[in-house]
């Protein structure tokens, strides 16, 4: 080694067992500080709640604990002012945080790693910030189901043509179909709660893999950083990633609907459609046609939809071959599941903010449902309950469609004596039926497009956000 070369293994706490230093280019290539440097709120919190417990068991005097957590508030007040610099020769955000306490306090410092390996601090770290961010997911997706909620009321009552195969099938409501964008969310929301419950679990104490020698209390420190139990199991504490994946499974969820809404959203704004208005501040124009006016941002949601699929199988795939214990492939899952938490934080907010100034056209969208013969359906029914049996009255409606295809009318546009023609059946009271009001305002059972029934629909939906 040259004099001017620095022998690094000097500043790592696994040192002594090398002769030589790390090659920098290793150093580099193997350091996560770069990228879990974010996790210093937690790994201070943890390192707090493991300092107690340690004074609890007798194993860290009062003096020795007191010292520790007054250097660690001090640390933390340092990162959140950017003092501290981060040092990629040790490593991590856990390494670079004990050696700064160390630094700081002496010897007490280097006591504070007693009983724990940065095997279990790190999976508890992961799970006290993936906690957090579920419990701001939630807050965001509640907020995007408000605005629904609050935009089905204003709507309960406007036509909206509803589609299968994107061609004009039955008319329903604006606000109908704002709830059914609102069911799915809710769906999102349990799976979330569901997922937080086996997040809320502590590795902590299960050490590098078997556990530790010294006299531990792990419900003690469980409590104190509000997890719901300790793991039972000090192999799977420390090897288990599956509340990860389970977490980005459940955002992929949440962005696949994002995606749908976001392209029906672009649908609806486009010349073709033009069945709402998005505000100005949440579109942007074309370099060249002045024109434009581009729905950016749920194009932008819908792209970002692939990113955390991909995170998802990135995941999956990171952990489909590891044996037990812990391996450092589990390094390379802060990354995935960082993007996939800022990715779809971003996309709830940008829908939340949005959502509540969406304007729909009215008559636009009445227009658009007075085609494609949507209260054909309303016709049949209307003939079974005068007697025929459906595949009868399915044909007759068939053939006055084909009236209307070759004239260009609507059923509704029709004289009597035309409908009449296909069955004696028919008589004045049909075009009570025929109406798009009549039409949505028939299917008035739980879960119909009745206004009345939407109605009632936004009531449950309030009760579940607790309003």
């Amino acid at each position: 080694m040259s004099k001017n070369q620095h022998d690094t293994t000097q500043d790592k706490p696994w040192g002594g067992r090398f002769s030589e230093s790390t090659d920098a280019f290793v150093e580099e290539f193997t350091a996560s500080i770069r990228f879990d440097q974010r996790l210093y709120k937690h790994d201070i919190q943890g390192s707090r709640a493991h300092a107690r417990m340690l004074g609890k068991a007798g194993i860290l005097n009062t003096s020795e604990v007191e010292q520790i957590l007054s250097g660690l508030d001090e640390i933390e007040q340092t990162i959140e002012n950017g003092g501290l610099e981060w040092n990629v020769t040790l490593e991590d955000v856990h390494m670079n945080i004990e050696a700064r306490l160390t630094d700081k306090i002496g010897i007490a410092g280097k006591k504070l790693h007693t009983g724990r390996s940065r095997n279990d601090q790190v999976a508890t770290d992961v799970r006290l910030w993936l906690r957090e961010q579920v419990d701001g997911v939630s807050h965001e997706l509640r907020r995007l189901q408000c605005a629904l909620v609050d935009l089905a009321g204003r709507e309960a009552d406007t036509i909206l043509p509803g589609f299968t195969h994107l061609q004009v099938a039955q008319p329903i409501t604006f606000g109908h179909h704002m709830l059914a964008w609102f069911e799915m969310l809710q769906r999102d929301y349990e799976r979330l709660q569901d997922c937080r419950k086996r997040i809320n679990v502590m590795p902590l104490g299960a050490a590098a893999l078997a556990g530790t020698t010294y006299p531990i209390d792990r419900n003690y420190t469980a409590e104190l950083l509000g997890f719901d139990r300790p793991a039972r199991n000090s192999l799977d504490a420390v090897s288990d990633r599956d509340f990860a994946i389970e977490f980005n499974a459940a955002a992929s969820l949440i962005m696949m609907h994002l995606s749908r809404f976001s392209e029906e959203l672009i649908l609806w704004t486009s010349a073709q459609f033009d069945f709402i208005r998005l505000p100005d501040r949440f579109c942007t124009g074309s370099s060249i046609m002045p024109q434009k006016k581009n729905p950016d941002v749920p194009e932008l949601v819908r792209g970002k939809s692939g990113r955390v699929f991909g995170h998802l199988i990135s995941l999956l795939t990171l952990m489909k071959g590891q044996p037990l214990a812990y391996n450092k492939d589990n390094q390379e899952d802060k990354e995935p599941l960082f993007d996939t938490v800022d990715t779809l934080l971003g996309s709830l907010r940008a829908f939340a903010d949005m959502m509540p100034h969406i304007q729909p056209k009215a008559e636009r969208m009445r227009q658009a449902a007075m085609q494609g013969f949507s209260t054909a359906t309303d016709l049949a029914d209307y003939l079974v309950r005068k007697g025929l049996p459906f595949r009868d009255a399915h044909e007759v409606v068939g053939k006055a469609v084909a009236l209307g295809v070759e004239t260009g009318r609507d059923l509704s546009e029709m004289r009597l004596e035309e409908l009449q023609a296909f069955s004696g059946a028919i008589h004045a009271d049909v075009f009570a039926v025929l109406t798009l009001e009549g039409s949505v305002a028939a299917r008035n059972h739980l879960g119909g497009t009745a206004p009345e029934q939407v109605r009632k629909q936004i009531q449950i939906a309030r009760e579940l956000l607790g309003q």
